[in-house]
């Protein structure tokens, strides 16, 4: 079942989630009328939730509700109070049912509302988020990711409520590959999904594939990468004798290849003919090198410290060594969607802005790691996921690092970046000809969105849309892109 349930939240004898005991209105009436309407349990529960969050007029009460049912709920309105209490609650305990529970019966729901009240203007809130979200286009939304650490906020957004605080009901759906994540996407069957920041850039442009204007509200994750290294190679920490091995990206239009190749043109290595670099899709990469396929890669995490984990491979060094504070995911969707659900669009960039700073916290990091550890995200030991949010890590060499910002959130997508993503595509003839940097990363990546919605969540984003950037001693000047393509002594332009 997909939305939380609809108890009371101050009331520490009812559960504020979908079980077998839960008697919210939801599963009262869903158990009423199983026995004569034919349908799934998942199919009436969708037709429920149907009535309640999408009604046709904001102020008709659904006709699901009996006189029987206790909760008080005349009107859509009601019900929408009531689901923004309830994720309001739930955040104040962490998410943590349990917590909520145990503290509400030892103060009572009465003193709990009170100081819930002196702390946070639930009253203000219920009306400034049902005043700027208008009436959604659309509440079920598919959404896309690819299983990794860099779509933190993306996955937990699922488990932790993020979506349905913004009356959302979406459903994260595992994907393979970045070829795969780009086809759906083109195709509509995603209505947005977890991207490499190079790739509505490149979608746009109808670089490796059809053209089609995508946008790019919002930055996953900065840094969270690492190049990785077989055992074999613990004597070969110099990438002057990389000649002839075989690497690995995630995909061509990525950040990985991208890093990758400065990194070894920046050590004298021509990627292109001094060493291979094959696209293997992220959760192919450990097993890759443990079969010899690979003497490395350069590949979001999980993986990184996965191979570390299964003694495969080590970690030669983070990407943040490369370029401190790089992009590397985003949250992207058609221009199409978006002007078609602007909101819709709104409320789920809001959901995935919010759920972005809430992991930008380390201290929600282990609790984050044991959300999205399950089999239907991630699929992997929370250790695992834990070293690489914590930052706290054994490195497969013999040591245990503390790096807090191996990884870190931050949603802002700034034009500059954009810029050097379009220098690098440039310079590996990934596009040719004349190219309007600054025009189409401005398109693209729309900090203005992004900006206005921080303000609104209490965020403060920054004052300037670009800035230089210091790369393995070079400094990159956004403002003169062609002399930076062309400053290179190994590219293909």
């Amino acid at each position: 079942m997909t939305y939380k349930s609809l108890n009371d939240p101050f009331n520490p004898d009812k559960s504020l989630l979908h079980e077998a005991s839960c008697d919210c209105a939801l599963c009262k009436s869903a158990q009423q009328n199983l026995a004569t309407d034919n349908l799934s349990a998942s199919q009436r529960q969708e037709v429920l939730e149907k009535q309640i969050f999408e009604p046709a007029t904001t102020d008709q009460p659904s006709t699901i509700y009996t006189a029987e049912d206790n909760t008080g709920l005349a009107s859509t309105e009601d019900m929408m109070d009531r689901a923004i209490e309830s994720a309001v609650v739930r955040s104040v305990f962490g998410h943590n049912e349990m917590s909520r529970r145990s503290f509400l019966g030892l103060v009572g729901a009465g003193t709990a509302t009170a100081l819930l009240g002196s702390m946070f203007p639930l009253n203000e809130a219920k009306a400034a988020l049902k005043d700027s979200l208008g009436k959604l286009e659309k509440t079920k939304l598919d959404v896309g990711f690819v299983p990794i650490t860099c779509a933190t906020p993306i996955i937990m957004a699922h488990p932790m409520g993020f979506y349905e605080k913004y009356g959302l009901d979406v459903n994260v759906i595992k994907t393979a590959g970045w070829a795969v994540a780009r086809d759906k996407s083109l195709s509509n069957e995603y209505d947005a999904a977890h991207m490499l920041t190079p790739m509505p850039l490149a979608m746009s442009m109808g670089a490796g594939s059809t053209a089609k204007p995508f946008i790019m509200p919002a930055v996953e994750n900065i840094n969270g990468q690492a190049i990785v290294l077989h055992v074999d190679h613990k004597d070969k920490r110099d990438p002057k004798q990389w000649k002839g091995f075989k690497f690995g990206v995630p995909f061509e239009y990525s950040m990985h290849n991208f890093l990758l190749r400065y990194y070894l043109a920046e050590h004298g290595l021509d990627p292109d003919t001094d060493v291979q670099i094959r696209v293997v899709p992220p959760p192919e990469m450990v097993a890759n090198l443990r079969a010899g396929n690979l003497d490395g890669y350069l590949s979001p995490d999980p993986f990184n410290q996965r191979a570390v984990w299964e003694k495969v491979g080590f970690i030669h060094l983070l990407t943040k060594e490369i370029w401190e504070g790089h992009p590397c995911c985003a949250f992207a969707c058609s221009q199409e969607f978006a002007t078609e659900n602007p909101n819709t669009y709104g409320a789920l960039l809001r959901a995935i802005i919010d759920a972005t700073h809430y992991s930008a916290k380390q201290e929600n990091r282990k609790e984050i790691a044991e959300a999205i550890a399950p089999k239907n995200y991630l699929n992997q030991p929370v250790p695992v996921i834990q070293q690489v949010l914590t930052g706290r890590y054994a490195d497969g060499l013999g040591g245990v690092q503390n790096e807090p910002s191996r990884i870190d959130f931050d949603p802002f997508p700034w034009h500059s970046m954009g810029v050097w993503i379009l220098t690098q595509m440039k310079r590996w003839g990934y596009i040719k000809g004349d190219v309007e940097y600054r025009k189409i990363a401005e398109e693209v990546y729309l900090a203005a969105d992004t900006a206005k919605i921080m303000k609104e969540l209490g965020y403060t984003p920054p004052d300037k849309t670009y800035e230089n950037y210091t790369i393995m001693g070079k400094t990159f000047d956004y403002t003169k892109p062609e002399e930076y393509v062309n400053s290179f002594a190994i590219r293909r332009t």
